[in-house]
């Protein structure tokens, strides 16, 4: 007799991605899980403002507004590997390889599929690409991707109103 297998899938932007962790065949047999994908997700928002922590004010009280933008994923870049604006945290050139570009929805969400391995996220004003943290070895915002898992990346942004600390 043969066994009836189902597989549960879901078509999002043109890919195929597996939903559910498990599915009863039609003799009660389970099915396999399917392999999670793998990836960033996380939203850009931008920042503004005072920052300081003060009396009576808890930071993290209220949840950013996310905003439309475009999330480019390069190889892992250095500072030493960009063209920079002076001392700024934007950057006309980027001499590493763009590997996935995404745009976020209307709340700044965005989620991008990518191999295991790291990689330096930066999003982008104009003609210009930006990026403001740097790790102890002077990577711009790196992150890496583990096998089965979306690693969160939150890309805060200080376009226009510079944030105060």
């Amino acid at each position: 007799m043969a066994k009836l297998w189902w597989i549960g899938i879901l078509l999002m932007s043109g890919r195929l991605v597996p939903t559910g962790s498990g599915v009863t065949g039609l003799k009660g047999s389970l099915m396999p899980m399917l392999p999670a994908g793998q990836g960033i997700e996380g939203f850009v928002y931008p920042v503004s403002g005072n920052r300081m922590p003060s009396p009576g004010r808890k930071p993290g009280t209220s949840s950013p507004r996310g905003i439309k933008s475009t999330v480019y994923v390069f190889e892992l870049t250095n500072i030493s590997q960009v063209t920079r604006q002076g001392q700024t945290s934007y950057y006309p050139m980027i001499n590493t390889k763009l590997v996935r570009q995404a745009d976020t929805d209307d709340t700044g969400y965005f989620k991008i599929e990518l191999p295991t391995g790291h990689y330096s996220v930066f999003t982008r004003k104009g003609d210009l690409f930006y990026a403001s943290r740097r790790d102890e070895k002077n990577n711009i915002a790196p992150v890496e991707v583990v096998a089965g898992m979306y690693t969160r990346v939150d890309c805060r942004i200080e376009w226009d109103r510079k944030a105060v600390y």
